[in-house]
């Protein structure tokens, strides 16, 4: 946090090195979640590009009293929530999901953890928006319950109850297509 403190100050100050480690340092975190949250990674990288000239536009009027990397998150969670307005929320379609897998694993492992990431993307999409926000922003963003909290601009108790009823149905979607 002291280096972000940091950094902030010198950008402030006119560092164009300090706005470049703060991408650096920020910008996998941030595309990560876009990606998650919008299931698609073309309008993912227009979300991280646009939060981040946000940032640097309004870097003069930004007082960091949190972790800076806990702002940038909920600034992409809050523009990918605004475009949710604007277009409904749909499955990551197939050819935008990237091959993470190395080259080394065996072929029938990937294939079985394609399927599965599938599976886990189905069900995601089968939740409310606020539920499926709540539960990335919280198990891939690694967000507290109360920074999730003031980005939505609701309770904490809100955010907990979204996240409990997100993962029993996950739960529930994901055992019954076992069932089948």
């Amino acid at each position: 946090m002291r280096e972000d403190i940091q950094l902030v100050w010198k950008f402030k100050h006119g560092s164009e090195e300090a706005l470049c480690r703060i991408y650096e340092k920020y910008n996998k975190d941030m595309l990560g979640l876009a990606v998650a949250l919008s299931n698609n990674k073309s309008v993912a990288e227009d979300v991280v590009h646009d939060v981040f000239v946000s940032f640097a536009e309004s870097v003069e009027r930004i007082e960091l009293k949190s972790n800076l990397r806990s702002y940038l998150l909920a600034c992409v969670a809050n523009h990918l929530r605004n475009l949710q307005r604007v277009k409904p929320h749909q499955p990551i379609p197939e050819e935008a999901i990237e091959n993470t897998s190395s080259k080394s694993e065996r072929p029938d492992n990937v294939v079985m953890a394609e399927e599965i990431s599938q599976r886990i993307n189905n069900a995601m999409a089968n939740l409310p928006y606020e539920q499926q926000e709540v539960v990335i922003m919280h198990l891939q963003g690694e967000l507290k319950f109360k920074e999730i909290a003031k980005a939505q601009g609701v309770s904490v108790g809100t955010v907990q109850s979204r996240y409990l009823y997100g993962l029993r149905k996950l739960r529930s979607l994901l055992n019954s297509e076992i069932e089948k």
